[in-house]
């Protein structure tokens, strides 16, 4: 896994979760394809976290990120 473009990629993501007073973190990746990640904030408690985490992050990682398969919380 291409752990730089990976972060480059969070970081695309990263201005929209703030505007909403969360954040997200780089946590793991396999080699799997599989990306771990860790949102804070309003973030790590907003009951839509879910649907951030896949509909939007994980949807971006897989779009810019070859190899990517599944983004997860952890």
């Amino acid at each position: 896994m291409d752990i730089e473009a990976i972060k480059r990629a969070i970081q695309d993501v990263r201005p929209s979760l703030q505007a909403d007073g969360g954040d997200i973190e780089f946590v793991s990746a396999a080699d799997s394809g599989k990306v771990t990640v860790r949102l804070t904030g309003a973030c790590g408690s907003c009951p839509m976290a879910i649907m951030t985490l896949k509909q939007g992050v994980e949807a971006h990682l897989k779009r810019t990120v070859p190899g990517v398969t599944e983004v997860v919380q952890g």
